[in-house]
């Protein structure tokens, strides 16, 4: 039995109970990805051009810092990585995730939530920034919680 991850970034807590269960159910192990400046209200506001989040999207070098460090890596052969859809792709901290550590010789498998984008396009991005790695078709899971 190949060890399974869930890795996730959620910055408004939809995210976490979507990676929550499906940790549960794939008998995973959990990891948050957190940033080390946490985001506020005012910074996740996508209808304000200068909200951080709205500034990070924006530039497309833009890498912010995780506080938390995964050590073990190498024992985990299935990685589910989850975040929420921001303009289309995943947010920039998740690039900060896939940069930070060698994901090669892992299957990566992207879940997301979402208000209105659907997945296909983050999928493409990802393997079009990443073509190194191996990625499974995402899922958007909406509806997967209680």
């Amino acid at each position: 039995m190949s060890k399974k991850l869930v890795a996730y970034f959620s910055a408004s807590g939809v995210t976490k109970k979507v990676a929550l269960r499906l940790a549960q159910e794939e008998l995973a192990e959990l990891f948050e990805i957190c940033p080390k400046i946490e985001y506020t209200s005012a910074d996740l506001n996508w209808m304000d051009d200068n909200s951080r989040s709205s500034l990070e999207m924006k530039a497309q070098s833009c890498r912010p810092e995780i506080l938390n460090k995964l050590d073990n890596l190498d024992q985990y052969e299935i990685i589910y990585l989850g975040f929420p859809i921001w303009w289309y792709v995943e947010p920039r901290i998740i690039d900060t995730f896939l940069e930070s550590y060698n994901f090669s010789k892992k299957q990566i498998v992207p879940f997301a939530t979402s208000g209105g984008s659907g997945i296909s396009n983050v999928v493409e991005n990802l393997k079009a920034h990443y073509p190194e790695l191996n990625f499974a078709d995402g899922r958007l899971l909406n509806n997967y919680i209680d």
